[in-house]
């Protein structure tokens, strides 16, 4: 088990925009029924967990996300978080910014995609990546390597630490799916970040706790960054 904290990314739930096929971007859309519900489902999954912290994007549809599944919680607010700023393509339906010349690049090559009196996505990629990395080493260094701590952010901002955890250009992060209300997982080791579950929706995180270890003798144990050759004995304690 690689010994460094564990962010689980938690998507908000469904909201009326994501309903009405809308792009509501910054606007302070909020959730819909079914993701009111979807909210309390994660909250299930995640009560057992013991987060070191919680820490959310300012948007509205993340607090209320959290506030139905985490509601002892205090989340802190972290800009770097926030939903991407699409500018003048916030609140119009998607069937219509798909006939802009602009949804190819977002499609085909997002690292060029600059969103017209809004953000570039490469922006918004670097921005949320750093984020993430900075809560996580200091929740490392407050908490030690055991902790798991989780951050409520967007599908696009996902998206984007997702890539980055692979290792891949942001031209291919469109590849990726992130349903709303679902769970990714991210270790970063000093060597490497390890995907350990992407756009889960319905499976049981507790798994997701790394077990406390006895000190061994360093030279016994491999790196905390290699990777387990063969694959390794997954998350089973």
């Amino acid at each position: 088990m690689v010994r460094v904290a564990t962010l689980l990314l938690l998507r908000h739930g469904r909201t009326t925009a994501n309903a009405d096929g809308g792009l509501a971007g910054r606007q302070p859309v909020e959730l819909d029924d079914t993701g009111r519900t979807q909210a309390w489902a994660v909250g299930e999954r995640l009560a057992s967990l013991p987060l070191a912290a919680v820490v959310t994007s300012p948007l509205i549809r993340c607090r209320q996300t959290l506030e139905l599944a985490l509601p002892q919680a205090a989340p802190v607010v972290e800009d770097g978080l926030i939903e991407c700023g699409y500018g003048t393509w916030e609140g119009q339906p998607l069937k219509k910014l798909a006939k802009e010349p602009l949804w190819a690049v977002v499609q085909q090559h997002p690292s060029a995609a600059v969103f017209p009196e809004g953000e570039a996505m490469a922006q918004m990629a670097a921005r949320a990546v750093a984020a993430v990395r900075a809560w996580d080493a200091r929740i490392t260094a407050e908490h030690g390597p055991e902790a798991v701590w989780l951050a409520c952010s967007h599908g696009d901002v996902i998206k984007a630490i997702v890539a980055d955890a692979l290792g891949v250009h942001l031209d291919l992060f469109q590849r990726i799916v992130v349903d709303p209300a679902s769970v990714t997982a991210i270790r970063y080791s000093p060597l490497r970040p390890f995907l350990v579950r992407l756009n889960d929706v319905g499976g049981d995180l507790a798994g997701l706790v790394p077990p406390v270890r006895k000190r061994r003798r360093r030279a016994t144990r491999p790196a905390d960054s290699d990777a387990a050759v063969g694959g390794g004995a997954g998350g089973a304690r």
